[in-house]
């Protein structure tokens, strides 16, 4: 089974092409939103209030925009937040590939692949790619934010363009190419690849 990493900055697009390979049959574990239901577990919350103080709880649970806010301002507490769930979210991805290994190859989406160093439990990377502006539209009109709170998120992460450079694979999103050739190019390499090994 060949682990393939898919990643691609904020409003780059990566739900809507991993939501393509799903299509094809092939398991997709969302690294992001399972990052986001650790929030909820009790022995987080309370590293989180240790950390940060109850000003990020209301009514006993996180608003996520201030948190968000908090750890997108301040890289100390971005790095305290992700040493918190990172490991949680690795545990649950690898066994995730165990219940999935009969797939000739499963794909794990995340928005800092690279940038946490996560890219090395791959055997190959896709990144979408995308335009600055056009990512920016997207979340400003997604997540209902200013554009000022979207550079915040993306000055986080690395460049579409390093991260291009170092994947195996490239899906544009800009409107340039279609998604879905693009995909099915991706998915036939990959099948291919698992008959070879």
């Amino acid at each position: 089974m060949i682990k393939v990493g898919l990643t691609g900055n904020i409003g780059s697009g990566k739900s809507t092409v991993s939501r393509v390979f799903e299509t094809l049959g092939v398991p997709v574990f969302h690294a992001d939103s399972e990052a986001k239901k650790f929030l909820d577990q009790e022995d987080v919350q309370d590293s989180l209030i240790k950390e940060f103080g109850s000003e990020i709880f209301e009514d006993r649970v996180i608003n996520r925009k201030k948190l968000a806010r908090l750890v997108f301002n301040d890289k100390q507490a971005l790095e305290f937040l992700n040493s918190l769930i990172h490991p949680l979210v690795r545990k649950d991805f690898e066994t995730w590939t165990i219940v999935n290994s009969e797939a000739p190859y499963i794909i794990q989406e995340a928005a800092i692949l690279f940038e946490s160093g996560f890219y090395k439990m791959f055997d190959k990377v896709i990144t979408v790619g995308s335009l600055q502006e056009l990512a920016v539209a997207r979340v400003m009109a997604r997540d209902g934010v200013s554009e000022k709170d979207v550079l915040l998120r993306m000055n986080n992460q690395w460049s579409s363009e390093k991260k291009e450079e170092l994947s195996d694979f490239v899906v544009y999103n800009d409107g340039s190419k279609l998604i879905i050739p693009q995909v099915l190019e991706i998915h036939r390499r990959l099948i291919e690849l698992d008959r070879l090994l």
